[in-house]
């Protein structure tokens, strides 16, 4: 079974296993290597700026060149 994962980059959602250059997360995984061992995302135990951006949950995806810090709930997988 085949998986793909989407993301919403700026508004319009992408497969980003169509860009065989994509990494995600801090191991800098391909989609696939990413979902498969895990699905790894950002997120602080410790709350102490809760109120800041920087505190929040997110995902680091590298998608055709451009760096996005995107909250997790803007993937998609696809599985097919």
């Amino acid at each position: 079974m085949a998986v793909q994962v989407h993301a919403c980059l700026i508004g319009n959602w992408v497969n980003l296993n169509d860009d065989p250059d994509c990494k995600i997360g801090e191991n800098h995984a391909s989609p696939s290597i990413w979902w498969e061992e895990s699905a790894k995302i950002y997120s602080p135990f410790s709350r102490a700026k809760a109120h800041t951006m920087y505190e929040q949950d997110y995902v680091h995806v590298h998608y055709k060149g451009v760096d996005y810090r995107i909250h997790p709930m803007f993937i998609q997988i696809v599985k097919s």
